[in-house]
């Protein structure tokens, strides 16, 4: 009787271990899922945003339309079908209007048609205002080899800057640094604080100014839409602080003169991005 009592209290203890063992296990594998998941889900939240966009044929302002817009006539035939439209509004070639005109019509209005008409513009045509072919090139060149972005993309986004920053009298060289250092060209992105877009727009706090969008805030992600108002943003910002590097730290959220090196890190952009391209800094 005592053995048969020594060898249940053996298995019973052994039970335990492998119980103690497989606890520690799963409170291990919970640990790592309650740091992991988070983010994840930010991520597939933000994925779930953006493939809503992309489906939702009432609201075709999305850089993922404007891509398959701008490819073969195949793609073109296939998104108008989709869309339910006759067909892409006209190239100033085939409208008879001038550049400037279609491509500031196509900023104004702030919707992924109109990005498709940059981007097929770019690929077609190419050529900014206030600049040569050639610098154009080269600053084409520079920003989709080192942000891994389509070269037509990064000439519709060239093109807005241009338009955008003339309109808001900065220099589009600063607003491409701007970008850049913000977001690295990806139109989804999103901080842990909720800034979203290119150029990082903090829609909650600057609900007024997407009213002009139909899509109110959700137009942040798309990349007229976000530029125009990160501009307006920047730009008062500048006015506000009385200089750019003022300004930039403003644009970041610095209550005071330290902005943890934001300003110095797009300012160097800038400068990198005037080397690449050839075209002298503004003011």
């Amino acid at each position: 009787m005592p053995h048969a009592l020594r060898v249940l209290g053996y298995r019973i203890a052994e039970l335990l271990n492998v119980c103690a063992v497989y606890l520690g296990i799963a409170v291990l594998v919970t640990l790592v899922m309650v740091f992991t998941l988070a983010p994840l889900r930010t991520q597939v939240q933000q994925i779930h945003y953006a493939l809503l966009n992309t489906l939702r044929p009432a609201s075709v302002d999305n850089v993922l339309y404007a891509m398959l817009v701008s490819g073969d006539d195949d793609n073109r035939a296939m998104l108008e079908s989709l869309l339910g439209i006759a067909a892409l509004p006209p190239t100033d070639t085939e409208s008879g209007e001038g550049e400037q005109t279609d491509t500031t019509a196509a900023v104004a209005g702030g919707d992924a048609i109109n990005f498709a008409r940059l981007l097929r513009k770019s690929i077609e045509e190419g050529g900014v205002e206030g600049i040569t072919p050639e610098q154009e090139r080269a600053l084409r060149s520079y920003l989709a080899r080192k942000y891994r972005i389509a070269s037509s993309v990064a000439g519709a986004l060239i093109s807005t800057v241009f338009i955008v920053a003339k309109e808001m009298n900065l220099d589009p060289q600063l607003i491409l640094a701007v970008i850049a250092i913000e977001s690295r060209y990806n139109p989804y992105a999103e901080s842990h604080v909720g800034a979203q877009g290119l150029m990082q727009v903090m829609t909650r706090v600057h609900k007024d100014k997407f009213t002009e969008f139909s899509d109110g805030t959700i137009a942040a992600l798309h990349p007229i839409a976000n530029i125009r108002v990160g501009s307006r943003i920047l730009r008062d910002c500048i006015d506000r602080r009385g200089s750019i590097e003022r300004g930039l730290a403003c644009y970041v959220g610095a209550t005071g003169p330290n902005d943890g090196g934001y300003g110095a890190k797009v300012l160097a952009e800038r400068r990198r991005i005037a080397l690449a391209s050839g075209i002298p800094v503004g003011r």
